[in-house]
């Protein structure tokens, strides 16, 4: 029998924070109790003056396989979940072969039992390799997928889309949308804002973001279809998940923490600040964290999305779009909305965990009898952003050289440490 004890540590979990030990025996949660004594048999973690939580889900990352694995491993990728305190993630469907049928979906689970040292959980294609034109084999892929999403593309039609929501919705799946009208692009590569003009970059607007979503509110409210609008970053697109929301739709939403504590005036000349959707302008920003404080906007996700360093080698035109942020993700709303106090540690690990396990039907609580995924994060040590020491292969990151509180010192998958300091 394995048993390991997390002394002292401040538990938060359920709106509350408590201080609590947490006992782990056979991967099992086996007592919380204010004080519990180590037996003979059990190592103990001092966890003192650390947050003891539930790990932490990810619904938005990029693992790259099969297909792209120069950028990413579930080797790779899960050891920088664990070393994040990430111990649940959905993986997006962007790859080769597309997950978009049985033969498809199961070429990655057998790469994702072979190298995950996390749980993760795959979605599925919307459309035959994200192409936008016919439908993927949504009722046979329903029992291997958390959700269906084309990620990295728009589903542009809207006749495709409205009967790709009826199939789902009869199999009480979800859509993980990426909202994006390729018609407004118009060739433009980071915000339509105050950065691009001095700097004569093409922009993206807002509205090729949140109007696409306006459709699609239409089309659940037809379908009934459960509804999650992928990572926000536009004050359009806030007023219009409220706006769903008040109508009584299936709908729920995320954003990142790049699109929280950063705007297009924080931007460089740099590859590592190059993602879709862009960093936004000060009055998006405010609208995201409007949206966190009311409820519009349940779930902080990553989007993690490594590339190969030649590919984020070519400044803001030529870069690949996409940044990682699995090992940064807690230490920066910790740092820049609970240290501040914007939010509360409860409501983080809300958004971080307890939320998005709802909504995607994942499972996991910081309860007697529960597996134990548990992470431990120091909050009182600053350390400062070293993309050299990730365990991703991916080291473009925005926030490359912050100070920030929160770093990960233990992280348990089924009572298996997978990662510790």
């Amino acid at each position: 029998m394995s048993k390991i004890l997390i002394k002292g540590g401040t538990v938060v979990a359920r709106g509350s924070s408590y201080q609590a030990d947490v006992l782990v025996s056979d991967g099992i949660i086996a007592n919380i109790a204010s004080t519990i004594d180590a037996e003979a048999d059990t190592e103990v973690f001092d966890a003192s003056g650390a947050i003891v939580t539930y790990g932490l889900a990810d619904v938005h990352t990029h693992m790259r396989e099969p297909g792209f694995s120069e950028k990413e491993t579930f080797a790779t990728g899960t050891a920088a979940a664990a070393h994040g305190g990430v111990t649940t993630i959905l993986t997006m469907p962007n790859l080769n072969p597309a997950p978009d049928s049985v033969e498809g979906i199961t070429v990655q689970q057998q790469m994702i039992d072979k190298g995950a040292i996390v749980e993760v959980r795959p979605m599925a294609t919307i459309t035959k390799n994200r192409e936008g034109v016919e439908i993927a084999d949504i009722e046979a892929l329903a029992p291997l997928c958390v959700a269906y999403s084309d990620d990295g593309c728009g589903v542009q039609n809207v006749e495709v889309m409205e009967a790709a929501m009826k199939r789902i919705a009869a199999v009480d799946g979800i859509i993980a949308a990426h909202c994006e009208d390729e018609s407004l692009l118009n060739g433009g590569y980071i915000h339509a804002g105050d950065y691009a003009a001095i700097h004569g970059h093409k922009g993206i607007c807002t509205q090729s973001e949140y109007l696409p979503f306006v459709r699609d509110m239409e089309l659940v409210a037809r379908t009934g279809c459960r509804y999650h609008f992928c990572h926000m970053s536009a004050a359009g697109s806030v007023k219009a998940l409220r706006n769903a929301k008040s109508l009584g739709l299936k709908v729920s939403g995320e954003t990142c923490p790049h699109y929280l504590t950063m705007t297009d005036m924080d931007i460089e000349e740099d590859g590592r600040f190059k993602m879709n959707p862009p960093i936004r302008g000060e009055a998006d920003r405010a609208a995201l964290i409007e949206g966190i404080l009311d409820g519009t906007i349940e779930v902080i996700s990553t989007d993690h999305a490594p590339h190969t360093a030649e590919q984020k080698s070519k400044g803001l035109s030529g870069s690949a779009m996409g940044v990682v942020g699995l090992e940064t993700s807690f230490a920066v709303v910790y740092t820049h909305l609970v240290r501040t106090g914007v939010i509360t540690i409860e409501h983080a690990i809300a958004l971080m965990s307890e939320n998005p396990r709802r909504i995607f039907g994942l499972g996991g609580a910081m309860a007697i009898g529960q597996r134990a995924d548990i992470a431990v994060f120091d909050t009182t040590t600053p350390f400062t952003v070293d993309s050299s020491k990730f365990l991703s292969k991916g080291k473009a990151t925005p926030f490359e050289g912050w100070e920030l509180f929160g770093r990960c010192r233990l992280t348990l998958f089924g009572g298996k440490a997978v990662w510790r300091e």
